[in-house]
């Protein structure tokens, strides 16, 4: 008997692992995050931004080890410039970015290189609970910036 309940016991060790497994695979992950157009040109949000609505924004997930490309999936911002991306899987050792791939506003298209990408944790072995997970905004520059941004960057200065 003792025998028969050992082999039990062996045999739930190696199939419960795979079944938690499968059923984390099953929950997919949904990424929110908001694309903006720095009006100022001040590397951040002001109350002077805007927030682009058709912006495209794409997931990517790479090999930690070879930085190989193993997932990407593409969103489009709604009109508040939020964009929600469901992203299929774990991706327990990979590095994952939510990154901009294209603005619709003629006058600002041009990425800020520090608000370029967000890092995103698609996992759930970390603890996470929730299958929502939200990233820092992304930004593109405006050509010229707004009228009064001057006064609001000294504004912001002067308050510090």
């Amino acid at each position: 008997m003792a025998r028969w309940l050992m082999l039990l016991f062996a045999l739930s060790l190696c199939v419960l692992p795979g079944l938690v497994s499968a059923r984390r695979a099953r929950r997919p992950f949904h990424i929110q995050g908001r694309v903006y157009c720095d009006t100022c040109r001040c590397g951040f949000e002001t109350p002077k931004t805007t927030y682009i609505p058709g912006a495209r924004v794409r997931i990517e997930c790479q090999d930690r080890a070879t930085l190989q490309l193993r997932y990407s999936v593409e969103g489009v911002t709604d009109s508040t410039g939020t964009y929600k991306i469901k992203v299929e899987d774990d991706h327990l050792d990979e590095l994952c970015y939510a990154t901009l791939v294209s603005s619709p506003v003629a006058n600002c298209r041009r990425a800020d290189p520090g608000r370029s990408r967000s890092e995103v944790v698609l996992t759930r072995n970390n603890g996470a609970i929730s299958n929502l997970h939200f990233a820092n905004s992304l930004g593109y520059f405006r050509d010229e910036p707004l009228s009064g941004c001057a006064e609001l960057v000294k504004h912001l200065l002067e308050s510090e």
